[in-house]
């Protein structure tokens, strides 16, 4: 398995692979592991490179080039900006919850707490006008896996 030592080797995997999971299981990698080059059993916060995991995986979460948000069977999953386009071009097609933008922040009394930023306010200008210019059946070959079941 590779290995992520820096967050511009991770940043570089995101990009590479364009859609990986932080640290959930699924049919994308788990950055989480890529990070240590190994498989994680149990938490990745047990891990003996837990802080080394962290360091990284915030500073990834952070880039402006990557989205956080919760595409992949409600996890935390991140989708780098080349994939963007495609990505708002599909919109309509997904679950408002999927396509919200995900921020972790610390509060002032040291508690853990997740901002969410609504579909599109997230979305910079250049990337809705890429987005008119993108071909469905191109970005369907990229997330349609992802897309909810039609509902009945």
């Amino acid at each position: 398995m590779a290995t992520c030592a820096t967050a511009e080797e991770a940043l570089a995997f995101v990009r590479q692979h364009g859609v990986v999971l932080a640290s959930a299981k699924g049919a994308v990698p788990r950055l989480t592991e890529v990070i240590v080059g190994e498989a994680i059993v149990g938490s990745w916060w047990a891990h003996p490179k837990s802080h080394h995991i962290f360091s990284i995986l915030g500073a990834v979460t952070d880039s402006d080039q990557v989205l956080v948000c919760r595409l992949i069977g409600g996890k935390i999953t991140l989708v780098h900006r080349r994939l963007w386009p495609l990505l708002v071009r599909l919109a309509n097609h997904f679950a408002p919850e999927q396509l919200a933008q995900v921020r972790d922040e610390h509060t002032s009394s040291g508690r853990h707490a997740s901002r969410y930023v609504p579909f599109p306010q997230w979305v910079p200008p250049e990337v809705s006008a890429q987005a008119d210019a993108v071909d469905e059946q191109q970005a369907l070959a990229v997330f349609g896996a992802w897309m909810p079941s039609p509902r009945r």
